[in-house]
This record gives C-alpha cells, structure tokens and sequence, in this order.
C-alpha cells in the first residue's frame, strides 16, 4: 500500500556483518525485505554498496525509530546510508537548447509515470522549445548565455534552481557549465553525448562519422564534473550501422540512443540504482 514501502541504500568500506546488521535492524522494528541488492569490490578492504526495498506497515509512524536504529547499528560500522519511501518522486530540473528529442522525451515518460519524477522546470539558452514544454504543463524560462553574459546566466539559472530542484539534467544543453556553477547547485548533475567523444568533438559529428565509415554509434549518460564529459558513466549503449547509413540515418538512430540512455540513467537516479564510487559508478538496475 502507498506509505508503506520504502528502500535504504548503505555504502562504506566493506566488512563482514553489514547484512546481516541491516536486516536485524529492518526485521526488529517489523519490516519485510523485499528486493535486496549488494555489491563489494574486492573482498578485501574494498567498498561495499547495498539497495534494500522493504515493506513496513505505518511507515510514517516508525520511520523515526527506524532511523534512530539504523543510525545506532550502522554509525560504529562507518557506513554511509540514506532512506527514502518508495513513493517519493525527484524534482528536476531540465537544461536544454534547441534539440528536443531528449527533452520532450523525459516530459512523455514522466507524464506516462514510467519515471519517479516531477519536473519542476525548463531552463533554455533559445526559445524554440516553449511551447513544446508549455503543452506538458511544466514552466519554461529562458535564460540567453554567450560568452560575455555566462557568469550573470549561471547566476539566474541558480537562483531559479535554488531549493527546487534534486537533480538537474542535461538534455543535449549546448553549453559547458563551468565549476562555479557545479558547486553552487549543490545536486546531481546528468549529461548526455553522442559516443564520438573525443574523437569527434564540436560540430557535425555525425558527417565526420560517415565520412570515416564507422561501424558503431551511441550515447554516454554520466555525471557531469569540472573535467569536461570525464564524470561517473552511469548508462551506455550501441547500435551497429553499415556503410548504406547517410549522416542523417546516423544522427536520426543517435538521437534515439540518447533518448534511451538519459531516459534509464534519470530513471535509475531517481530510483536511488546508482552508487557513485570515485569516478566509477555501482547501478543496481
């Protein structure tokens, strides 16, 4: 029943009894494990992650013994954890440009439910999208950069995310945001690109990629970090073309990669899959 589910997610530098501690903790205070997921990468002095879905009837009502005795058990085990109810949703906000095959992707599958978020708001450097996002319901400010107005951008894009947001995506934003941004917004940031990276950097990527007959396309959704499209993968994927691809076969079967990348990597986020552990990442997917 809504109220009544929740999930924990643990992580810390492993050792024998973290299981088995989570669970006493869980069944003590009348919860039911009901997905469990774990993840240790080395059995010696590695880094241990674990995702456990539980039933607990009245949940509300015990959540705050429930946390009083998590945090009794796993503080002397130095382990990191977080617990949210199954049925919250993660506010985002979306940055885009004038592409909007990611976008109105997102918009199409939150408003199907398929994804556990609430959009609170898209942010453009254009105004081609509006009223595209005006039909979802979800409001549209437009915020032009160029290169001598970015820092005052950056400053209106965080004023208006501030407080609103969990989560911000890049849904084929043309622009790099700069470190002071990353730290000031102060949540995740996830970006997608076209799997040329580095090799074909700038424009018309996918006409250098017909012009050196590749083989394989598709699409890196990562974290985004001050060093540029190097951040914590989260989702991959490929599609094998031929020689028979033009580059707009190529960039059309791009763009649906990518839908399909963000889309599982937002997805995953807001479902708490997704450990980030150094510049690599542990998904429970």
């Amino acid at each position: 029943m809504p109220g009544e589910h929740a999930r924990i997610m643990v992580s810390g530098a492993d050792r024998s009894g973290i299981v088995a501690a989570v669970s006493r903790v869980l069944n003590e205070q009348g919860g039911n494990i009901t997905a469990l997921d774990q993840h240790s990468t080395d059995a010696e002095g590695g880094r241990f992650f674990q995702r456990a879905e539980f039933h607990l009837p009245e949940l509300s009502e015990r959540r705050a013994a429930l946390e009083a005795a998590l945090e009794h058990t796993l503080r002397p085990l130095n382990m990191t954890w977080r617990l949210a109810e199954a049925g919250s949703r993660a506010r985002v906000a979306i940055l885009a440009s004038r592409a909007d095959h990611c976008l109105m992707d997102l918009l199409w599958r939150e408003q199907r439910g398929e994804l556990a978020t609430e959009t609170t708001m898209v942010i453009s450097n254009h105004t081609d999208l509006a009223a595209q996002v005006g039909n979802f319901g979800v409001p549209f400010h437009h915020v032009p950069v160029t290169r001598e107005t970015k820092a005052e951008a950056e400053a209106a894009q965080l004023e208006l995310l501030r407080g609103q947001v969990d989560l911000v995506v890049l849904a084929r934003y043309m622009q790099i945001l700069s470190g002071n941004f990353l730290q000031a917004v102060g949540v995740p940031v996830i970006n997608i690109h076209h799997s040329f990276l580095p090799a074909f950097m700038g424009a018309g990527p996918y006409q250098r990629a017909k012009e050196r007959g590749v083989k394989l396309i598709g699409a890196t959704a990562h974290y985004v970090t001050e060093d540029l499209d190097e951040g914590p993968i989260i989702e991959q994927d490929v599609e094998r073309v031929t020689h028979a691809y033009s580059a707009t076969d190529l960039a059309r079967t791009g763009a649906d990669i990518e839908r399909r990348v963000l889309a599982r990597a937002v997805a995953w986020h807001a479902e708490d899959r997704v450990f980030v552990d150094g510049n690599r990442t542990v998904v429970f997917a």
